[in-house]
């Protein structure tokens, strides 16, 4: 037998990292503590969420690790008009162990945002599987109840055609305009509101699809592919048509999300799911749909206006660009209200539809009117004169 001779390699040699063989006196803690919490004790939302996203103005020493072909890198500020606490100095200087010398720390201004939805991947999934699960009941109940029966022969063709033409509303606004916006947007906290907003959409789209096949395999005559004229041609949608376009043109994140939520919604969305669809529905026998048209009002109403409230009042106050971001958003409502109001009035001519009609258009556009007034109220702005259009 002959010996085998041991080979002559470097052998490895483990030894603690120096950084993390060290005791610190919050070695044992379980919380972070690199940011001011919103309230006393820091959320779990905070904790999850709070600069996951790095930024070369905070933590990120070496700048940002990849950068776009004309050489900007990371999430440039530049990418949207207003301005938070900090927005015009330049990145700080760095050294060994330093988070930026000659600022205030640890945050600048647009990293004070916090949702107060305080969305994550957590609450996104629970919420719509509970929505998604809700709405899965009813339309199945409906169906065993043979609910679709009591439709008059115009609701359903009023569904088939209008109802089921706002799904590209949604689908556009929440695939071109949100999920845009998210990437742009230069925190994480920005990024998770915006990010679930562009799902409440997406899903609402396909909320209203699958509702559309439902429908098709339900009722006798039921023109499953009746939306898409409507879309395409109908005079009475391009209004809606040609301002959702221009909704998903917006280069500007913040715009895009201002135009979206603060004018937009208020001015069409409700009008045309609130003050007609929820409305009109249960005159014409119909319980099934306002399930569907009601959660995307929840959407909206309850949880994606409160975050935009919350981000835009940030920077109406903000303590360097304050009367800055206020005069640029003054003139984004004054290009997009007499838009959106034209759009609304396009709407017009569905309300005479239904065999039961509901409210007159010029009672639902009021109220949509003085919701939105509100809206800006809350936000410190001044309602354009373009809103008596």
């Amino acid at each position: 037998m002959t010996a085998t001779q041991e080979r002559s390699v470097p052998k490895p040699v483990f030894t603690d990292a120096e950084a993390g063989a060290k005791v610190f006196p919050d070695s044992g803690a379980r919380r972070f503590n690199y940011f001011n919490p919103a309230k006393r004790k820091q959320s779990h939302y905070e904790d999850v969420t709070v600069e996951v996203q790095p930024d070369p103005r905070h933590y990120l020493s070496q700048g940002w690790l990849y950068a776009f072909a004309d050489g900007r890198g990371g999430y440039p500020l530049e990418w949207t008009a207003l301005k938070a606490w900090g927005s015009d100095r330049p990145v700080p200087e760095r050294g060994p162990g330093s988070g930026g010398k000659g600022y205030d720390w640890p945050a600048l201004g647009w990293h004070e945002f916090r949702d107060p939805n305080e969305e994550w991947e957590l609450t996104l999934y629970r919420y719509n599987a509970n929505v998604v699960r809700q709405l899965n009941q009813n339309v199945e109940a409906a169906r065993q109840s043979n609910a679709f029966d009591q439709w008059n022969r115009n609701w359903t063709q009023f569904v088939a055609q209008h109802v089921g033409a706002w799904m590209h509303v949604d689908h556009g606004l929440g695939l071109y305009l949100f999920a845009n916006a998210n990437r742009r947007a230069p925190t994480n906290m920005h990024n998770n509101a915006i990010s679930v907003n562009s799902m409440h959409k997406i899903r609402a789209a396909q909320d209203l699809a699958l509702y559309n096949l439902t429908l098709t395999e339900e009722i006798d005559g039921f023109d499953g592919t009746a939306h898409l004229a409507t879309w395409n041609d109908d005079p009475a949608w391009q209004g809606v048509r040609e301002v959702a376009e221009q909704l998903t043109a917006i280069d500007d994140w913040c715009e895009a999300v201002f135009a979206a939520n603060v004018v937009f919604e208020p001015l069409v969305g409700e009008l045309f799911r609130s003050n007609l669809v929820q409305q009109a529905a249960p005159a014409n026998g119909d319980f099934v749909t306002p399930t569907l048209i009601g959660a995307e009002e929840y959407d909206y109403a309850e949880r994606d206006l409160r975050y935009t409230r919350a981000m835009f009042e940030l920077l109406v106050n903000d303590r360097e660009f304050a009367e800055h971001n206020t005069k640029i958003m003054q003139d984004w409502l004054s290009t997009w209200v007499p838009r959106c109001i034209s759009a609304a009035r396009t709407l017009q001519p569905l309300w005479s539809q239904p065999d039961a009609k509901p409210s007159r258009f010029e009672d639902g556009l009021d109220r949509v009117k003085s919701r939105f007034s509100g809206i800006l109220s809350d936000l410190r702005l001044q309602a354009p004169k373009e809103l008596a259009q």
